[in-house]
């Protein structure tokens, strides 16, 4: 699947953009999931926090990921609010967004390793993008998480 890739700030977004990838994170992580919490946490204005854009031919936001500075989230760079739209699910567009969000954590900060919290039934999935296991699985707003590190390659 060709989707449009776009990697900015938040004062980059317009109100079309921002409005479409809050609906994408709405609907997947608490309509979806069921799991009412706080989806606005402060973390989307960061002057270093990077929105990961996957756009269909229709402008709409399919995929989207958010990158994080190191000592927002932990103390390293982190990826976080990964999420695809169910209409494009099956596609390869996990992995091209997240082989995209990882590179933009390396560019922006080469010296720091990638820690994500995941869902555990989605563990195999950042294995296979070389995330290791490196906490035992937590209950995270009911939903069980594990911490995953990704190391300099």
């Amino acid at each position: 699947m060709t989707l449009t890739w776009l990697d900015v700030g938040f004062d980059q977004l317009n109100v079309e953009l921002l409005y479409s990838l809050l609906q994408l994170r709405v609907d997947v992580f608490v309509v979806e999931q069921n799991c009412p919490y706080p989806e606005l946490d402060g973390k989307d204005k960061h002057v270093h926090t990077r929105h990961l854009l996957g756009l269909n031919d229709q402008q709409e936001v399919v995929a989207y990921s958010r990158v994080l500075a190191p000592n927002i989230s932990y103390p390293q760079a982190s990826i976080g609010r990964v999420a695809v739209a169910k209409s494009v699910r099956g596609q390869g567009v996990a992995n091209q967004l997240m082989q995209r969000a990882i590179a933009i954590a390396k560019q922006r900060w080469p010296d720091d390793h990638i820690q994500i919290g995941a869902q555990d039934y989605l563990r195999h999935f950042y294995q296979q993008l070389g995330f290791v296991v490196n906490s035992e699985v937590y209950l995270e707003d009911g939903i069980p998480h594990l911490d995953m590190l990704l190391t300099h390659s």
